[in-house]
């Protein structure tokens, strides 16, 4: 259609240009548009942080972010997270250690993590605590969350426990 607005965002390393609503949420964009169906819708708030991606490298909640936002920007969702067939170790270092159970807010917290452990190699609990606040996990499994991501930053290996 004419006149439709067209925004270049970078998903997963790969250039995409998006026709449409740039008010459109960047999940719903990702989900429906991109078909990258990792990212969760939860509250629609931002509090849950199921939405959760990386643009440039910061963790955002993608439900709260407009697509005009991140023109130009890259966007890095659970997806992108995988190289050569080959899990990113928080990707791991959750499996490893349980830290999933019902699995819907866990790629979030995965995000959340990566952006931590790049901005920090060897973080402290508290450090841990401080990027994983705003995400609620039903389950219950934030104590092996803390865990696989501490097993993550060191390399060490996580047994469910």
């Amino acid at each position: 259609m004419a006149g439709t607005p067209v925004i270049d965002v970078v998903v997963n390393g790969v250039r995409r240009t998006v026709e449409g609503d740039p008010e459109r949420s960047l999940l719903g964009v990702l989900r429906e548009d991109l078909d990258l169906t990792g990212a969760k819708y939860g509250c629609g708030e931002g509090q849950c942080g199921a939405c959760t991606v990386l643009i440039d490298g910061q963790p955002t909640r993608s439900c709260r972010t407009k697509l005009q936002a991140v023109a130009g920007k890259a966007v890095t969702t659970i997806e992108g997270l995988e190289k050569d067939g080959r899990l990113h170790p928080v990707q791991q270092a959750f499996l490893d250690a349980g830290a999933m159970q019902c699995g819907y807010c866990t790629a979030g917290m995965i995000m959340s993590g990566v952006a931590l452990l790049a901005r920090r190699s060897e973080p402290e609990k508290a450090d841990i605590a401080r990027a994983m606040e705003g995400h609620v996990c039903r389950c219950g499994t934030y104590p092996r969350i803390v865990a696989a991501l501490h097993a993550a930053a060191g390399g060490t290996k996580v047994t469910r426990g």
